[in-house]
């Protein structure tokens, strides 16, 4: 981290009581000027300072607006009010009605062009639209399609480990903790073996850059990157979609393109959306999740005790002890559709806010000693996948079984893998990135 980013945390003012009446928005000049969720220089500060911010926001008496954008004399003011209570994250993910999902839920928001050149992704889209596509998707993943998963994951984990044990590669990222989700969303789609490299790469250079603002000379360099490796993405599974409708198979994709649903399944353009977000949305966090795992096992060894004592019955804590302590998608964005009161706050028809997973996974009043990592949590409500509502992440169930069969076969097999120094962590608004993990390992005796 360079010099200019190692801001020193000033004594944190505290909060204001609430006054009677009517409830008012906090206006963000009553913050210590580092705290600042729409400055790119906060996401860079170390977690502890960002952790510490979220606990201040957390004992306002209402959401935080604060401004992105400031208006112009051509251009309006564009900022979010940051929602970072678990209860109020809860509430705004289970009102769909009021917290919409479009234009879109990630910042920048997606172009128009943009949308009408790669289809909408689905956690773009509200009802009835977003019903009708996911209706598709969950009939798709029927109970022998599920069963095979679940063996291909089992196997994958394996091999994985077996090539790790044979090759010994120092970083845990690319190694071990991609290649799991890509290759079971791989195989439960039906990508050809020779195809998946090429996939793999696409998948880095679409996601590398969401939420890190990139210098003006970068953006100029590298121009649509992303896209163009977006482009090639969904030509791939357009291709493949039109060779499954003609002959299918017993994979994902053959049931997308085929599935009897309101009369239609999904068209080339939705299956290529959807298959952007699968692989994206699905190997990213699966990813991130994974490696922020190792090194909090590695981090706390008595809680690493505990899971070897009794993997059986830790590994449920642990994972979603894992979930909640690395939150691996920071956040993502709502808009309005009707003037609504939540948190102290009464917000207006039209206005974003942020729902803060990485802060509503820390709080205090529904988390005691939240910043500790205890894989006994219980409950453990955290918000890794979402707040419930129609947008709960589709794939939390594929995550959980992944992260569960890594782990299981790491550990009986590996059972002293450690990291062996801090998580390389990509400057992201959007997820918890882990670039790199530096690991090591005995090895198994042979003969």
């Amino acid at each position: 981290m360079s010099d200019q980013l190692r801001i020193e945390t000033p004594a944190l003012p505290s909060p204001a009581s609430p006054s009677p009446g009517a409830p008012e928005l906090v206006p963000p000049t009553a913050l210590p000027p580092w705290i600042d969720l729409a400055a790119p220089a906060f996401w860079r500060l170390p977690a502890e300072q960002r952790s510490a911010a979220f606990g201040h926001l957390r004992a306002l008496p209402a959401p935080v607006y604060f401004v992105e954008r400031p208006a112009g004399p051509l251009r309006r003011e564009r900022g979010f009010h940051a929602l970072v209570r678990h209860a109020d994250v809860l509430a705004a993910s289970r009102n769909a009605q009021v917290f919409r999902s479009a234009p879109g839920v990630t910042t920048p928001e997606p172009a128009r062009w943009v949308r009408l050149l790669f289809g909408d992704s689905m956690v773009n889209l509200d009802d009835p639209r977003h019903a009708q596509l996911r209706r598709i998707v969950g009939r798709s993943f029927t109970p022998r399609l599920i069963a095979r998963v679940e063996e291909d994951i089992r196997a994958t984990a394996a091999r994985i480990v077996d090539r790790v044990i044979a090759e010994r590669p120092a970083d845990f990222v690319p190694a071990v903790a991609a290649q799991l989700p890509f290759q079971v969303i791989c195989a439960m789609m039906g990508i050809p073996e020779e195809q998946r490299a090429l996939i793999l790469r696409q998948i880095d250079q679409a996601s590398e850059h969401t939420g890190v603002h990139r210098p003006l000379r970068e953006r100029i360099r590298f121009p649509a990157q992303g896209l163009r490796a977006l482009a090639r993405m969904q030509r791939l599974v357009a291709l493949l979609g039109r060779e499954r409708r003609r002959h299918p198979t017993e994979d994902l994709i053959s049931a997308l393109v085929g599935a009897d649903l309101d009369g239609r399944g999904l068209t080339g353009r939705e299956l290529g959306a959807f298959f952007s977000l699968l692989l994206v949305a699905g190997v990213e966090t699966t990813r991130n999740a994974l490696a922020h795992g190792l090194h909090l096992l590695s981090a706390h060894p008595e809680q690493r005790a505990l899971l070897l004592a009794d993997p059986e019955r830790r590994l449920d804590g642990a994972v979603d002890e894992i979930l909640r302590h690395a939150t691996p998608i920071i956040q993502f964005r709502r808009t309005l559709a009707a003037d609504h009161q939540l948190g102290g706050a009464q917000l207006s028809r039209g206005d974003r806010v942020l729902l803060c997973y990485a802060a509503a996974n820390r709080d205090e009043s529904v988390f005691p000693e939240p910043d500790a990592f205890d894989i006994t949590r219980d409950p453990n409500p955290q918000l890794a996948f979402g707040g419930g509502g129609p947008h709960f992440c589709l794939g939390a169930h594929l995550a959980r079984q992944e992260m569960k069969a890594l782990y299981r076969e790491l550990f009986s097999r590996l059972p002293d893998i450690r990291s062996t120094a801090a998580p390389e962590i990509a400057p992201s608004t959007f997820d918890h990135r882990v670039r790199s993990l530096p690991f090591t390992f005995t090895p198994p005796a042979t003969g």
